[in-house]
């Protein structure tokens, strides 16, 4: 007889304005104890100087998450000409230094070739595995070793400010696994100068805005009330960049076992991955088969 998992079987995306000098996992830690939760997870991680939206999914919205995971997302960052480190930004120790600086438009020239699809190599201290191990701790350990290059779309990269000779602040929207710490240090050799992330900040992920996201004080005081369930947004919210098709209820059952089942028309092509919902409420995401819906994931019906 399968154990009966602790805490509450509540479901729905939860948007924080995580903090600096926090890990995304102990942000989810946090959250998973607010609402006293079975499942959490999250879509995309924050390193702990970055601040921002980090989606945190409760419950059967952690189905979703590879759905926000490969969705775009803008970052707004200050970049330190001049000086390289090891870490790629302000958390590591200058490893060079230059005294060129260039100027704005020297700069927004420099930009183009990091639009579009482009090959970027992650930093040394990442959680890319080489060969079964964490580059960070292969690189806290001082071992040499190299990272392959990854391709990333980034859809735009602009320049916004230029607080002084030293900094240069940019916003940039990209895809999945794309980092920002890489984008600030191969400017820096683009322009000659070095260059390395001292600010970070996510504005959006996916659906999810930094406007509409929740701070941790405000977690920890409404923790455990029915409160704090009130920020909760739908699961359905991380399936906003597939199409919907709706179900008749004799479906219902058929696909939350696992099985085919018929599906009203919608604008979906054959083959397409789409999800289903019936009376608003996602039942399945799968591949449309004309007619029919063969689920790859299915939602059950939890809290609250």
């Amino acid at each position: 007889m399968a154990r009966r998992r602790k805490g509450r079987a509540v479901s729905g995306w939860l948007v924080v304005d995580k903090p600096e000098g926090i890990t995304s996992t102990a942000v989810v830690n946090k959250v998973k104890w607010a609402f006293d939760a079975q499942k959490a997870g999250h879509a995309g991680t924050l390193d702990p100087a970055a601040t921002g939206v980090l989606a945190v999914a409760l419950g059967e919205a952690t189905k979703t998450v590879p759905y926000v995971t490969d969705a775009l997302k803008a970052y707004s960052f200050t970049v330190r000409l001049g000086q390289s480190t090891n870490t790629d930004d302000a958390e590591g120790e200058v490893t060079a230094t230059s005294d060129l600086r260039p100027s704005d438009d020297e700069i927004k020239e420099a930009l183009h070739p990091f639009v579009g699809e482009i090959m970027q190599v992650p930093p040394a201290y990442s959680a890319v595995k080489i060969d079964g191990e964490r580059a960070y701790k292969r690189a806290r350990d001082g071992e040499e070793f190299e990272i392959a290059a990854r391709p990333l779309w980034v859809e735009e990269l602009v320049m916004t400010g230029r607080p002084d000779a030293d900094h240069v602040t940019l916003e940039m929207t990209c895809g999945k696994g794309g980092y920002v710490r890489a984008i600030a240090r191969d400017l820096g050799h683009a322009l000659g100068c070095l260059g390395h992330v001292v600010t970070l900040r996510r504005l959006w992920s996916g659906p999810f805005t930094a406007e509409e996201g929740i701070d941790l004080a405000t977690i920890e005081r409404l923790a455990r009330t029915p409160e704090l369930d009130r920020y909760l947004q739908p699961l359905e919210t991380g399936l906003a960049d597939l199409p919907e098709l709706r179900c008749p209820v004799a479906s219902v059952a058929r696909l939350r076992n696992g099985n085919p089942a018929q599906v009203f028309p919608g604008d979906v092509d054959y083959g397409d991955e789409c999800w289903v919902s019936h009376d608003g409420h996602a039942v399945a995401v799968g591949r449309y088969m004309g007619g029919e819906v063969h689920p790859a994931r299915v939602f059950v019906d939890e809290e609250p």
